[in-house]
């Protein structure tokens, strides 16, 4: 069983949920206090053992690869006034750890992993949409790690979601249950709640073997007349092991103002810095 090294991040979307603010601005550089979106997905990515992050880029999304490199002149500015740079040490990455490649036509998602297949090449990898928070200890994609141990062949991220939500997810047809992972002998994106096999629906983390490329070779196209990673992956079921494993960190949709914003409050109650003042606020409303 292969190792995991190389996680493939999805980044091109235009962000028309949140413009104004996103017209010249990566969406995935909203901040969620102090740290952009891309910067917690690295951090997860990183806890889990990945080693090279695979940006599917955009055009205008250069402060992306910007932000995971050296800032000289901040950097030096910083330094000759005594400040302190331990804010940007998340920032680093070593040589080669950040590359990126481009999604010319936002086809979907499938398209967008298959666009890293020649930097994926022949090895089991993950895949991280940083629209989808996941906070928590042990982090989300370390859990679904443990999980790769166990079984092997491909782990996806799932969790319950209300039956009148099922045409927003993939949802799998659920087999055997082990402890956090639950055999998918089947999966189908969007489906109406009625037709649904299941309430268990596919969230942003994945961790695929390399012949799912191999479909995307030759794609299809599915709901919405895009490119579903879901439908490339259910044909490869039956022929590899496929788990789905709900994890212990929570999860908040950051591609949605409400879930935005609900992060930022979440997030900033747990610190010492910022929580006191947060919690007043709260406190005080009404």
């Amino acid at each position: 069983m292969k190792p995991v090294r190389k996680a493939v991040f999805p980044v091109a979307g235009l962000g028309t949920r949140f413009l104004p603010a996103t017209k010249a601005f990566a969406k995935e550089m909203l901040p969620i206090v102090d740290r952009p979106l891309i910067q917690y997905a690295v951090d997860e990515a990183r806890e889990a053992g990945i080693e090279q992050m695979i940006f599917v880029t955009g055009r205008g999304k250069g402060a992306l690869e910007d932000h995971f490199d050296i800032a000289f002149e901040l950097e030096t500015t910083m330094a000759a006034r005594g400040k302190s740079l331990d804010a940007l040490s998340p920032t680093r990455v070593p040589y080669g750890g950040v590359v990126s490649v481009r999604q010319q036509e936002p086809l979907g998602l499938g398209h967008a992993v298959w666009c890293a297949r020649d930097i994926v090449g022949d090895e089991p990898f993950a895949v991280i949409l940083p629209d989808d928070l996941m906070w928590g200890q042990p982090g989300c994609l370390a859990e679904m790690m443990e999980a790769y141990n166990r079984f092997g062949g491909n782990i996806i991220c799932v969790e319950d979601v209300a039956r009148e939500r099922t045409a927003s997810y993939g949802i799998i047809t659920p087999g055997a249950r082990d402890g956090n992972a639950t055999e998918i002998t089947g999966l189908v994106e969007k489906p109406k709640p009625e037709e649904a096999p299941s309430t268990l629906g596919v969230i942003g983390r994945y961790i695929l073997q390399p012949e799912v490329m191999k479909v995307l070779d030759n794609p299809v196209k599915g709901a919405g007349g895009e490119i579903q990673l879901t439908d490339a992956m259910a044909a490869l079921i039956g022929t590899q092991p496929f788990h789905g494993v709900t994890v212990a960190a929570k999860r908040y949709d950051c591609g949605d103002k409400a879930g935005f914003v609900t992060a930022n409050i979440a997030l900033a109650l747990e610190r010492d810095d910022v929580g006191p003042a947060v919690r007043a606020f709260i406190a005080g409303i009404g």
